[in-house]
Protein backbone atom coordinates (compact mmCIF):
# COMPACT_ATOMS: atom_id res chain seq x y z
CA UNK A 1 0.00 0.00 0.00
CA UNK A 2 1.94 3.48 -1.14
CA UNK A 3 2.77 5.88 2.03
CA UNK A 4 1.02 8.46 0.13
CA UNK A 5 -2.35 7.12 0.58
CA UNK A 6 -1.67 6.96 4.36
CA UNK A 7 -0.15 10.39 4.30
CA UNK A 8 -3.61 11.18 2.75
CA UNK A 9 -5.76 9.84 5.43
CA UNK A 10 -3.55 11.27 8.36
CA UNK A 11 -3.66 14.76 7.25
CA UNK A 12 -7.54 14.95 6.71
CA UNK A 13 -7.47 12.84 9.94
CA UNK A 14 -5.58 14.97 12.01
CA UNK A 15 -7.99 18.44 11.96
CA UNK A 16 -10.66 16.70 13.83
CA UNK A 17 -8.35 14.73 16.15
CA UNK A 18 -6.83 18.08 17.34
CA UNK A 19 -3.33 16.31 18.20
CA UNK A 20 -0.42 15.04 16.56
CA UNK A 21 -1.06 11.54 15.06
CA UNK A 22 0.70 9.26 12.05
CA UNK A 23 1.70 6.12 10.94
CA UNK A 24 5.07 3.70 11.32
CA UNK A 25 6.14 0.74 9.18
CA UNK A 26 7.41 -1.91 10.91
CA UNK A 27 10.56 -0.88 11.05
CA UNK A 28 9.83 2.20 12.43
CA UNK A 29 9.93 4.64 9.80
CA UNK A 30 7.58 7.17 10.26
CA UNK A 31 5.65 6.66 7.14
CA UNK A 32 2.49 9.52 7.70
CA UNK A 33 2.48 12.32 10.13
CA UNK A 34 0.36 15.23 10.84
CA UNK A 35 3.49 16.78 11.04
CA UNK A 36 4.93 16.32 7.83
CA UNK A 37 8.48 16.89 8.58
CA UNK A 38 8.85 13.61 10.81
CA UNK A 39 7.95 11.56 7.71
CA UNK A 40 10.94 9.56 7.36
CA UNK A 41 12.27 9.74 10.98
CA UNK A 42 12.55 6.49 12.89
CA UNK A 43 13.31 5.11 16.52
CA UNK A 44 15.07 1.92 17.09
CA UNK A 45 13.06 1.99 20.51
CA UNK A 46 9.98 2.02 18.81
CA UNK A 47 11.26 -0.77 16.52
CA UNK A 48 11.89 -3.10 19.60
CA UNK A 49 8.83 -2.55 20.86
CA UNK A 50 6.95 -3.47 17.65
CA UNK A 51 8.51 -6.67 17.79
CA UNK A 52 6.99 -7.61 20.62
CA UNK A 53 2.76 -9.07 20.59
CA UNK A 54 1.55 -5.50 22.55
CA UNK A 55 -1.78 -4.61 21.65
CA UNK A 56 -0.37 -0.86 22.78
CA UNK A 57 2.28 0.28 23.75
CA UNK A 58 3.67 4.06 25.05
CA UNK A 59 7.29 5.83 24.42
CA UNK A 60 8.18 9.23 24.48
CA UNK A 61 4.81 10.96 24.91
CA UNK A 62 3.37 8.74 22.01
CA UNK A 63 0.65 6.04 22.57
CA UNK A 64 1.61 3.22 19.29
CA UNK A 65 -1.40 0.62 18.42
CA UNK A 66 -0.20 -2.29 15.61
CA UNK A 67 -2.06 -3.15 12.65
CA UNK A 68 -2.11 -5.03 9.51
CA UNK A 69 -2.54 -8.74 8.73
CA UNK A 70 0.95 -9.17 10.18
CA UNK A 71 1.32 -6.38 12.22
CA UNK A 72 3.52 -4.49 10.05
CA UNK A 73 1.93 -0.76 10.60
CA UNK A 74 1.34 1.16 13.34
CA UNK A 75 -0.80 4.27 14.18
CA UNK A 76 0.72 6.93 16.89
CA UNK A 77 -0.90 8.98 18.75
CA UNK A 78 0.43 12.52 21.22
CA UNK A 79 -0.47 11.47 24.19
CA UNK A 80 -0.62 8.87 26.93
CA UNK A 81 -3.75 8.98 28.63
CA UNK A 82 -7.08 6.93 27.75
CA UNK A 83 -8.40 9.75 25.21
CA UNK A 84 -5.18 9.10 23.25
CA UNK A 85 -5.48 5.07 23.50
CA UNK A 86 -9.16 5.61 22.34
CA UNK A 87 -7.79 7.95 19.30
CA UNK A 88 -5.41 4.84 18.25
CA UNK A 89 -8.07 2.80 18.27
CA UNK A 90 -10.31 4.44 16.08
CA UNK A 91 -7.45 5.28 13.56
CA UNK A 92 -6.37 1.41 13.86
CA UNK A 93 -9.78 0.39 12.87
CA UNK A 94 -10.32 3.04 10.07
CA UNK A 95 -6.82 2.76 8.79
CA UNK A 96 -6.88 -1.40 8.59
CA UNK A 97 -9.82 -1.32 6.83
CA UNK A 98 -8.72 1.01 4.21
CA UNK A 99 -5.94 -1.09 3.80
CA UNK A 100 -8.07 -3.96 3.42
CA UNK A 101 -10.00 -2.31 0.90
CA UNK A 102 -7.04 -0.82 -0.81
CA UNK A 103 -5.02 -4.44 -0.76
CA UNK A 104 -8.28 -6.71 -2.59
CA UNK A 105 -8.18 -4.14 -5.46
CA UNK A 106 -4.95 -3.80 -5.76
CA UNK A 107 -4.19 -7.32 -5.53
CA UNK A 108 -7.15 -8.51 -7.69
CA UNK A 109 -5.59 -6.41 -10.61
CA UNK A 110 -2.47 -7.86 -10.29
CA UNK A 111 -3.74 -11.26 -9.95
CA UNK A 112 -6.03 -11.36 -12.85
CA UNK A 113 -3.24 -9.83 -14.83
CA UNK A 114 -0.76 -12.65 -13.71
CA UNK A 115 -3.62 -15.09 -14.88
CA UNK A 116 -3.84 -13.38 -18.64
CA UNK A 117 -0.20 -13.50 -19.02
CA UNK A 118 0.42 -17.06 -17.35
CA UNK A 119 2.75 -15.63 -14.74
CA UNK A 120 0.68 -17.97 -12.19
CA UNK A 121 0.74 -21.47 -11.75
CA UNK A 122 -2.71 -23.28 -13.06
CA UNK A 123 -2.72 -24.93 -9.63
CA UNK A 124 -2.73 -21.36 -7.73
CA UNK A 125 -5.14 -20.17 -9.20
CA UNK A 126 -8.12 -21.27 -7.51
CA UNK A 127 -6.21 -20.87 -4.35
CA UNK A 128 -5.55 -17.39 -4.65
CA UNK A 129 -9.01 -16.74 -6.07
CA UNK A 130 -10.58 -17.92 -2.95
CA UNK A 131 -8.59 -15.97 -1.05
CA UNK A 132 -9.36 -12.82 -2.67
CA UNK A 133 -12.98 -13.52 -2.97
CA UNK A 134 -12.99 -13.44 -6.17
CA UNK A 135 -15.70 -14.49 -8.25
CA UNK A 136 -14.69 -17.38 -10.46
CA UNK A 137 -18.32 -18.33 -11.86
CA UNK A 138 -18.99 -14.83 -13.45
CA UNK A 139 -18.91 -14.20 -17.45
CA UNK A 140 -16.11 -11.97 -19.06
CA UNK A 141 -14.67 -11.09 -22.02
CA UNK A 142 -10.91 -9.53 -23.05
CA UNK A 143 -10.81 -6.79 -24.91
CA UNK A 144 -7.40 -5.63 -25.77
CA UNK A 145 -7.20 -2.05 -26.53
CA UNK A 146 -3.79 -1.20 -28.96
CA UNK A 147 -3.23 2.25 -29.13
CA UNK A 148 -2.33 3.58 -32.73
CA UNK A 149 -2.06 7.51 -32.45
CA UNK A 150 -2.28 9.45 -29.62
CA UNK A 151 -1.24 12.72 -28.12
CA UNK A 152 -0.93 13.59 -24.65
CA UNK A 153 -3.74 12.24 -23.35
CA UNK A 154 -3.97 8.95 -20.87
CA UNK A 155 -5.53 6.46 -22.48
CA UNK A 156 -5.14 4.05 -19.41
CA UNK A 157 -6.82 6.72 -17.44
CA UNK A 158 -10.13 7.42 -20.26
CA UNK A 159 -10.40 3.61 -19.58
CA UNK A 160 -10.38 3.31 -16.32
CA UNK A 161 -12.69 5.99 -15.64
CA UNK A 162 -15.23 4.40 -18.62
CA UNK A 163 -15.50 1.55 -16.37
CA UNK A 164 -15.10 2.62 -13.02
CA UNK A 165 -16.44 -0.56 -10.66
CA UNK A 166 -13.17 -1.90 -9.38
CA UNK A 167 -15.28 -5.53 -8.14
CA UNK A 168 -15.94 -6.90 -12.18
CA UNK A 169 -14.41 -5.01 -14.82
CA UNK A 170 -10.06 -4.54 -14.86
CA UNK A 171 -7.85 -2.19 -16.64
CA UNK A 172 -4.03 -2.82 -17.04
CA UNK A 173 -1.69 -2.36 -19.17
CA UNK A 174 0.75 -4.86 -21.19
CA UNK A 175 3.29 -2.44 -23.01
CA UNK A 176 3.35 1.16 -23.50
CA UNK A 177 0.98 0.69 -26.58
CA UNK A 178 -1.79 -2.01 -25.15
CA UNK A 179 -4.59 -1.93 -22.65
CA UNK A 180 -6.55 -4.94 -21.21
CA UNK A 181 -9.80 -4.86 -19.70
CA UNK A 182 -11.27 -8.14 -18.28
CA UNK A 183 -15.26 -6.89 -18.51
CA UNK A 184 -18.05 -8.92 -16.82
CA UNK A 185 -20.50 -9.74 -18.80
CA UNK A 186 -24.11 -11.78 -18.78
CA UNK A 187 -23.90 -15.11 -19.47
CA UNK A 188 -25.29 -14.93 -23.31
CA UNK A 189 -24.34 -11.49 -24.52
CA UNK A 190 -24.15 -11.44 -28.38
CA UNK A 191 -21.16 -10.40 -29.89
CA UNK A 192 -22.67 -7.60 -31.59
CA UNK A 193 -23.20 -5.97 -27.87
CA UNK A 194 -19.20 -6.58 -27.59
CA UNK A 195 -18.25 -4.89 -30.57
CA UNK A 196 -20.81 -2.05 -29.69
CA UNK A 197 -18.85 -1.86 -26.71
CA UNK A 198 -15.82 -1.84 -28.23
CA UNK A 199 -16.68 0.66 -30.78
CA UNK A 200 -18.12 2.94 -27.90
CA UNK A 201 -14.55 2.69 -26.26
CA UNK A 202 -12.54 3.59 -30.10
CA UNK A 203 -15.49 6.32 -30.54
CA UNK A 204 -14.68 7.96 -26.96
CA UNK A 205 -10.71 7.88 -27.17
CA UNK A 206 -11.17 9.23 -30.81
CA UNK A 207 -13.74 12.03 -30.99
CA UNK A 208 -12.87 13.07 -27.54
CA UNK A 209 -8.83 12.97 -27.05
CA UNK A 210 -8.06 12.38 -30.29
CA UNK A 211 -6.76 8.67 -29.79
CA UNK A 212 -6.72 6.16 -31.98
CA UNK A 213 -7.18 2.47 -31.64
CA UNK A 214 -7.75 -0.75 -32.31
CA UNK A 215 -9.83 -3.40 -30.22
CA UNK A 216 -9.48 -7.52 -30.37
CA UNK A 217 -12.07 -8.72 -28.89
CA UNK A 218 -11.51 -12.51 -27.40
CA UNK A 219 -14.21 -14.98 -26.97
CA UNK A 220 -16.78 -14.82 -23.32
CA UNK A 221 -15.12 -17.14 -20.95
CA UNK A 222 -17.02 -18.99 -17.79
CA UNK A 223 -14.11 -18.89 -15.68
CA UNK A 224 -11.30 -17.52 -14.15
CA UNK A 225 -8.40 -19.62 -15.63
CA UNK A 226 -10.03 -19.33 -19.31
CA UNK A 227 -9.10 -15.62 -18.91
CA UNK A 228 -5.44 -16.69 -20.63
CA UNK A 229 -7.32 -18.35 -23.80
CA UNK A 230 -9.34 -14.98 -24.34
CA UNK A 231 -6.34 -12.40 -24.40
CA UNK A 232 -4.52 -14.80 -26.47
CA UNK A 233 -7.56 -14.47 -28.88
CA UNK A 234 -7.81 -10.99 -28.42
CA UNK A 235 -4.00 -10.71 -29.48
CA UNK A 236 -4.49 -12.85 -32.76
CA UNK A 237 -7.86 -10.57 -33.10
CA UNK A 238 -5.52 -7.96 -33.72
CA UNK A 239 -2.43 -9.67 -35.42
CA UNK A 240 -5.13 -11.39 -38.45
CA UNK A 241 -6.90 -8.20 -38.47
CA UNK A 242 -3.75 -6.36 -39.52
CA UNK A 243 -3.60 -8.70 -42.29
CA UNK A 244 -7.14 -9.45 -43.95
CA UNK A 245 -8.66 -6.51 -42.25
CA UNK A 246 -6.75 -3.44 -42.61
CA UNK A 247 -9.60 -1.12 -42.82
CA UNK A 248 -11.17 -2.18 -39.32
CA UNK A 249 -10.76 -1.22 -35.93
CA UNK A 250 -12.89 -3.35 -33.85
CA UNK A 251 -12.09 -7.54 -34.76
CA UNK A 252 -13.60 -9.80 -32.79
CA UNK A 253 -11.74 -13.85 -32.74
CA UNK A 254 -15.16 -15.11 -33.47
CA UNK A 255 -15.74 -13.55 -37.39
CA UNK A 256 -11.71 -14.38 -38.60
CA UNK A 257 -13.27 -17.01 -40.17
CA UNK A 258 -11.10 -19.03 -42.20
CA UNK A 259 -8.54 -15.98 -41.74
CA UNK A 260 -8.04 -17.31 -38.38
CA UNK A 261 -7.05 -21.01 -39.85
CA UNK A 262 -5.07 -19.64 -42.01
CA UNK A 263 -2.73 -17.64 -39.34
CA UNK A 264 -2.42 -21.05 -37.45
CA UNK A 265 -0.88 -22.80 -40.86
CA UNK A 266 2.93 -23.16 -40.48
CA UNK A 267 4.59 -21.12 -43.07
CA UNK A 268 6.29 -24.03 -44.68
CA UNK A 269 2.71 -25.55 -45.00
CA UNK A 270 1.57 -22.12 -46.67
CA UNK A 271 4.11 -22.50 -48.99
CA UNK A 272 3.79 -25.71 -50.10
CA UNK A 273 -0.16 -24.69 -51.05
CA UNK A 274 0.82 -21.86 -53.61
CA UNK A 275 2.65 -23.84 -55.70
CA UNK A 276 0.34 -26.48 -55.97
CA UNK A 277 -2.17 -24.27 -56.33
CA UNK A 278 -0.74 -22.12 -58.86
CA UNK A 279 1.25 -22.68 -61.84
CA UNK A 280 4.95 -20.89 -61.39
CA UNK A 281 4.08 -17.05 -61.16
CA UNK A 282 0.89 -17.54 -62.19
CA UNK A 283 -0.51 -15.69 -59.18
CA UNK A 284 2.16 -12.53 -59.85
CA UNK A 285 1.10 -12.17 -63.37
CA UNK A 286 -2.43 -11.16 -62.55
CA UNK A 287 -2.51 -7.30 -62.70
CA UNK A 288 -4.38 -4.83 -60.31
CA UNK A 289 -7.21 -4.33 -62.58
CA UNK A 290 -7.96 -8.35 -62.75
CA UNK A 291 -7.15 -8.42 -58.78
CA UNK A 292 -9.93 -6.15 -58.42
CA UNK A 293 -12.20 -7.83 -60.92
CA UNK A 294 -11.75 -11.09 -58.51
CA UNK A 295 -12.21 -9.25 -55.64
CA UNK A 296 -15.72 -7.73 -56.36
CA UNK A 297 -16.72 -11.60 -58.31
CA UNK A 298 -15.97 -12.70 -54.92
CA UNK A 299 -18.15 -9.92 -53.21
CA UNK A 300 -21.15 -10.47 -55.78
CA UNK A 301 -21.26 -14.10 -54.91
CA UNK A 302 -19.79 -15.45 -57.97
CA UNK A 303 -22.73 -14.12 -59.72
CA UNK A 304 -21.52 -13.00 -63.27
CA UNK A 305 -24.19 -10.84 -64.39
CA UNK A 306 -24.43 -9.08 -61.28
CA UNK A 307 -20.22 -8.79 -61.23
CA UNK A 308 -20.30 -6.90 -64.80
CA UNK A 309 -22.99 -4.77 -63.84
CA UNK A 310 -21.36 -3.57 -60.12
CA UNK A 311 -18.32 -2.72 -62.31
CA UNK A 312 -19.99 -1.08 -65.41
CA UNK A 313 -18.39 -3.44 -67.80
CA UNK A 314 -20.44 -5.53 -70.46
CA UNK A 315 -21.22 -8.90 -69.47
CA UNK A 316 -18.64 -10.61 -71.81
CA UNK A 317 -15.74 -8.50 -70.88
CA UNK A 318 -15.85 -10.41 -67.58
CA UNK A 319 -16.29 -13.70 -69.33
CA UNK A 320 -13.34 -12.45 -71.02
CA UNK A 321 -11.73 -11.41 -68.10
CA UNK A 322 -12.61 -14.95 -65.97
CA UNK A 323 -10.91 -16.99 -69.12
CA UNK A 324 -7.88 -15.13 -69.12
CA UNK A 325 -7.65 -15.83 -65.50
CA UNK A 326 -8.69 -19.07 -66.04
CA UNK A 327 -5.94 -19.96 -68.41
CA UNK A 328 -3.04 -17.99 -66.14
CA UNK A 329 -4.19 -19.77 -63.31
CA UNK A 330 -6.13 -23.21 -64.43
CA UNK A 331 -8.68 -22.21 -61.93
CA UNK A 332 -12.37 -21.57 -63.20
CA UNK A 333 -13.67 -18.77 -60.54
CA UNK A 334 -17.12 -19.93 -61.90
CA UNK A 335 -16.56 -23.20 -60.32
CA UNK A 336 -17.75 -23.21 -56.73
CA UNK A 337 -14.56 -25.43 -55.63
CA UNK A 338 -11.85 -23.31 -58.03
CA UNK A 339 -13.37 -20.05 -56.36
CA UNK A 340 -12.93 -21.03 -52.81
CA UNK A 341 -9.21 -22.86 -53.90
CA UNK A 342 -8.42 -19.48 -55.43
CA UNK A 343 -9.97 -17.21 -51.89
CA UNK A 344 -8.01 -19.24 -49.88
CA UNK A 345 -4.55 -18.81 -51.76
CA UNK A 346 -4.64 -15.06 -52.10
CA UNK A 347 -5.42 -15.37 -48.42
CA UNK A 348 -2.52 -17.30 -47.61
CA UNK A 349 -0.45 -15.15 -50.26
CA UNK A 350 -1.34 -12.17 -48.19
CA UNK A 351 -0.82 -14.17 -44.65
CA UNK A 352 2.85 -15.13 -45.73
CA UNK A 353 3.61 -11.22 -47.37
CA UNK A 354 2.78 -9.59 -44.09
CA UNK A 355 4.97 -11.95 -41.97
CA UNK A 356 2.75 -11.38 -38.78
CA UNK A 357 3.90 -11.86 -35.16
CA UNK A 358 2.80 -15.10 -33.58
CA UNK A 359 1.97 -15.48 -29.75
Amino acid sequence: MPNRFFQGIVHQMSETVGCEIGVVDETAVVIACSDPSKVGASNEFVSLDLNETFDYFVRDGYTYKPFGSKHEFAVFVEGTDEAAYKTASILCVSLANLQQFYDEKYDRTNFVKNVVLDNILPGDIMVKARELHFNNEAHRVVLLIRIVSSNDVSAFDVIQNLFPDKNKDFVFTTSETDIVLIKEVRQNIDLADLEKLAFSIADTLSSEFYTRVNVGIGTVVDNVRALAVSFKEAQIALEVGKVFDTDKTIISYENLGIARLIYHLPTTLCDTFLKEVFKKGSIESLDQETLFTIQKFFENNLNVSETSRKLFVHRNTLVYRLEKIKKLTGLDLREFDHAIIFKIALMVKKYLSSEPTKY
